[in-house]
């Protein structure tokens, strides 16, 4: 946390951290370094308020926003093990690696919103912690005004933050103690759950954000995957925020409102760097090129591949339609 956030916030705390990209179209939300880091500071004291220890695991399922990055970092800061889980996943996938990895505690929010639908969080929570005896407490976050359930073991989290100091001093960690677990999706039998350590981890995402998409001071990073990918953990959040980025957080759809999603990101936020998934790509592609080419896409410098090996009709289009054929396209793509 202290080189994604405290190191930054010391030279120049009121750059842009994150822009959230929320799912109603065009309600950017614009977060910076020092507002970042004393969200982060309050979510790790309420943690730690409630038994949260260096070496617990604690699972985080949300929907992409600046809350939870912070609960990711939150984590990271005292020294918790955060194990992110897609927010499109079910209850049993849900308890399925909260068993494996014996969660203390699940980060959530009562819903969440997605193409224009809301989506029952907390209740998929409920559902799956019936079954996991580890758990001790469930931080529901408010994404929504709706009223949601809540028990004994659940906190309201935003309500607990406010009462939370602002500073927390980060744990000491050795290079080799674990950062995060991500599972493996399970397509060969029982979700992996695949450590990542603290120091290799870090660099090389930051290296790699830099060098490979020719991150330049004052870019604005887009990458569209959700946190609960490695995609996510490391293009849309340590990477970026490792080198003082300004990164992108998309909790829409590409097709929602309509296809042109993306690309009036893209004009709007002036993406300089874009980096999507093949699938994506071939769903736009089906819906021609007029989507496009509505947008001013001048911004964008470099485009990125990622998820699985690109096929060459979507490699032709993005690179030609999306890219005007002036931008170079990254190919990358590697497992969890």
């Amino acid at each position: 946390t202290v080189n994604c956030l405290d190191r930054h916030v010391e030279k120049s705390p009121d750059r842009v951290a994150v822009i959230w990209e929320r799912d109603e179209p065009g309600t950017a939300v614009h977060v910076t370094y020092r507002e970042l880091l004393d969200v982060t500071c309050r979510l790790a004291n309420t943690l730690k308020k409630y038994g949260v220890q260096k070496g617990d695991r604690v699972a985080i399922y949300m929907s992409v926003s600046p809350l939870s990055v912070a609960a990711m970092l939150a984590c990271a800061r005292i020294g918790a093990v955060h194990t992110v889980v897609f927010a499109g996943f079910s209850a049993e996938s849900l308890a399925g690696r909260i068993m494996d990895s014996g969660c203390k505690a699940v980060i959530t929010y009562n819903q969440g919103v997605r193409g224009g639908r809301i989506i029952e969080l907390k209740t998929t929570v409920d559902e799956a912690v019936k079954n996991c005896p580890s758990i001790k407490h469930v931080f529901v976050a408010q994404r929504t005004d709706n009223k949601v359930q809540m028990v004994d073991r659940d906190i309201p989290l935003e309500e607990e933050m406010t009462k939370a100091a602002s500073v927390c001093a980060p744990e000491s960690m050795d290079s080799e103690d674990v950062l995060f677990m991500l599972y493996t999706s399970g397509s060969t039998g029982k979700p992996k759950g695949i450590i990542h350590t603290q120091a290799g981890y870090l660099l090389y995402a930051a290296l790699t954000h830099k060098y490979v998409f020719d991150y330049q001071q004052g870019d604005v990073f887009g990458c569209v995957a959700d946190i609960g990918w490695i995609t996510g953990h490391s293009y849309v959040v340590y990477g970026p925020l490792c080198n003082g980025a300004t990164s992108v957080l998309f909790e829409s759809t590409p097709v929602y409102p309509d296809p042109g999603r993306y690309w009036e990101v893209v004009q709007r936020l002036k993406i300089n760097q874009f980096y999507g998934a093949p699938t994506a790509i071939r769903l736009l592609l089906n819906y021609g090129e007029e989507w496009v080419k509505k947008y001013d896409r001048s911004s964008l410098k470099i485009l990125g591949s990622v998820g699985e090996p690109i096929n060459k009709e979507a490699w032709q289009w993005f690179y030609q339609v999306v890219g005007e054929g002036r931008c170079t396209l990254v190919d990358t793509w590697w497992q969890t």
